[in-house]
């Protein structure tokens, strides 16, 4: 059969095995279970039988393996479709005939994706090429069923996946050098190739490349290189097309010339040719100042922080490999790029990196720079746990490890290392509703410390987290003049990821003067920004949560009720669908929806998603939701819900006199903190 089945699950392979939500928050797997729903997806909706799970999964079954797996399906089932009524036949995870078969859809597995990715860049244009296949390497984290390295049935796919992601790191290298973009293909070629010497492909793509920055003398060295090491390594000669590239390079033949280059690029090159010739065999001067790059890389733009994201990554695994803590710390630590958004835009690889950071922290002195910055690190990386996410015995709960850094950086005087911590206490700074004063205050000081000492990057933070604020305490006049400052400062040093924060800020200005149509209108300009700007956890959801803000804010009712429940509202969807359907009259929908309904994380738009819940709860007539939000709302009676800078649905005391009226609940007087 080819029927599949669109649920909200998404599975990704490229990496360890992971199931999301519709939040994109991780499901909880048992490792059996993560193990069969594995074997599943590698069969691409073709039945398993049992007796094959059987034989995959144990090398000495146990008594009653088939019971084993049925055990084993029943939890995968209630865990992949909660929502199932009991009973009613699964429609992901399928008995069929003599086994069972996971039928989701082509998209919803990210090793189907890339293979699609893949295949379909060889008929793109290379512009459109170089994007989808930078978009599908993105989606790798780690190797293919990394979970299961030392299982049998995984080998080969394990070996083919790989296989294609050498292919299309090489599709893509020739994209770049198709469009013009030689010096941004080396980096990745240089590494491609030492990791896989008898891919002579690779080698070929890199001299070219090295040619078109006009680089002849390297170019003709990496061929020598390809000789040496196919010769050494496997006792071969290279192939004809490599042989030939050596011929044309020496003769400098006109196809080889890429034009005119800009001179700048050509000062880049020659002081990388400088710097690989003086440092080509020091791992540790290498990996410190490639993190050291990729931070000054995240603030250039979306592409620039992708790969930013990406080799970062890369180069803490290598430093961690080292089994050198100190080493480990300082690739980790020296990337302290200020962080604004309380929404990760990795997840799996930002708890990757707090996991590490947590190791490795052991292992240095107390009152210590670089234990100073893995502590910030947690607190920044950590952006939007709620606090019972961590133990409650490891000592390093993301606002304790910040307030730790904090206080070594006030010990050792270090400016730089003071606002790095400082981020980390504003990432951490929202374990209750109403902290809008406590954020200006925490901005203020950023934005001390910055000036005084030239951090340009920490002075942007520390104007954006204080318009932030002033959007929270109803003053856009001050909210205006800092975002007017951080855009000097982006103009200034050219820091083009700025404006996505504060055009946003000016479309929430917008809907706070303006009727609702112009407020739209500003929305939807916004947005467009946010398509290329490498930020996910910012992007996904946020423009129809806007809207959807615009029509509470007016109690257009009818407006509210045209909102598609089932479009891409990200990870807002639990908070957002009791809204519509109490808005439509569908009101048994919306009291199931409201039922057991989580709170929000504690972030930027705790209040906004909040105060959403709280329109649904009245529309319903649900107490028990009515009073959870007065509860949380509480505390921000003085505040309105526009603490994220971005967007807003009116004053918090609004909501709670709806409250306490409809509810008939006091709302607690709560002093300032």
């Amino acid at each position: 059969m080819n029927a599949h089945y669109s649920g909200p699950m998404r599975f990704q392979v490229l990496g360890p095995v992971i199931v999301r939500d519709e939040t994109g928050e991780p499901v909880a797997l048992r490792a059996r279970h993560r193990e069969v729903l594995a074997r599943l997806i590698l069969a691409r909706r073709r039945v398993v039988p049992v007796g094959r799970l059987v034989d995959d999964l144990w090398d000495e079954p146990p008594a009653d393996p088939v019971g084993a797996i049925r055990t084993f399906v029943a939890g995968l089932r209630r865990a992949l479709e909660p929502d199932r009524a009991p009973r009613t036949p699964a429609r992901l995870l399928v008995t069929e005939g003599p086994g069972y078969v996971l039928r989701a859809a082509p998209d919803a597995v990210d090793a189907w994706r890339f293979d699609d990715a893949v295949r379909a860049a060889v008929e793109l244009p290379a512009a459109r090429a170089l994007s989808r296949l930078t978009e599908a390497l993105g989606w790798w984290h780690g190797f293919a069923y990394a979970d299961f390295a030392d299982s049998e049935w995984a080998r080969a796919e394990r070996a083919r996946l790989t296989e294609q992601r050498l292919l299309a790191v090489e599709r893509r290298a020739a994209a770049q050098l198709a469009t013009g973009a030689a010096a941004a293909a080396i980096p990745d070629l240089d590494v491609h190739v030492a990791e896989h010497p008898w891919r002579e492909d690779a080698w070929q793509l890199l001299a070219t490349a090295l040619y078109g920055c006009g680089r002849q003398a390297d170019a003709l060295a990496v061929v020598g290189r390809a000789r040496a090491m196919l010769a050494e390594q496997f006792g071969i000669d290279p192939g004809p097309r490599l042989r030939r590239l050596e011929q044309d390079l020496l003769l400098q033949a006109e196809h080889l010339d890429p034009g005119v280059t800009d001179p700048a690029e050509r000062v880049w090159e020659q002081a990388r040719a400088a710097y690989d010739s003086a440092v080509a065999s020091r791992t540790r001067t290498r990996l410190e100042s490639t993190a050291g790059l990729m931070r000054d890389l995240a603030v250039t733009g979306g592409g620039g922080l992708q790969a930013a994201r990406r080799h970062r990554i890369a180069a803490v695994a290598a430093a961690e490999r080292t089994g050198d803590a100190r080493l480990t710390a300082r690739v980790i630590g020296i990337y302290d790029v200020p962080a604004i958004w309380t929404r990760s835009d990795d997840p799996a690889a930002d708890r990757w990196l707090v996991t590490v950071a947590e190791k490795t922290i052991g292992r240095l002195p107390e009152h210590d720079t670089d234990r100073a910055r893995l502590l910030a690190t947690i607190a920044v990386e950590s952006r939007g746990a709620l606090p019972t996410e961590y133990r409650a015995d490891d000592g390093l709960r993301p606002l304790h490890a910040a307030r730790a850094a904090e206080e070594i950086a006030r010990r050792l005087r270090d400016p730089s290392l003071l606002a790095f911590a400082l981020n980390g206490v504003f990432m951490q700074s929202f374990e209750r509703a109403g902290m809008a004063r406590q954020r200006d205050a925490l901005g203020a000081e950023v934005l001390s410390v910055a000036t005084g000492n030239n951090l340009f990057t920490y002075e942007v933070l520390g104007h954006l987290v204080r318009m932030q604020a002033h959007c929270a305490l109803a003053d856009l006049e001050g909210a205006q003049r800092h975002a007017s400052a951080a855009d000097a400062v982006a103009r200034r040093y050219d820091l083009p990821l700025v404006t996505v924060f504060t055009d946003w800020f000016r479309a929430l200005r917008t809907a706070e003067t303006s009727d609702i149509r112009a407020a739209e209108a500003a929305y939807e300009a916004a947005a467009v920004p946010l398509e290329g700007a490498g930020m996910p956890g910012l992007h996904r959801g946020l423009l129809p949560l806007a809207l959807l803000s615009l029509a509470l804010r007016h109690r257009d009712t009818e407006r509210i009720a045209s909102f598609d429940t089932g479009r891409d509202w990200g990870p807002y969807a639990p908070w957002v669908r009791p809204a519509v359907l109490a808005a439509r009259g569908e009101i048994d929908g919306a009291r199931t929806a409201l039922r057991d309904i989580a709170s929000p994380p504690r972030d930027l738009l705790f209040e906004a998603l909040w105060a959403v819940i709280a329109y649904a709860a009245i529309a319903v007539d649900d107490a028990p939701v009515m009073a959870r939000a007065v509860a949380q709302l509480s505390p921000a009676a003085a505040e309105t819900t526009a603490q994220s800078g971005l967007l807003g649905v009116g004053p918090v005391r609004g909501y709670l006199d709806e409250l306490s009226t409809w509810a008939r609940i006091a709302v607690p007087i709560h002093r300032r903190r």
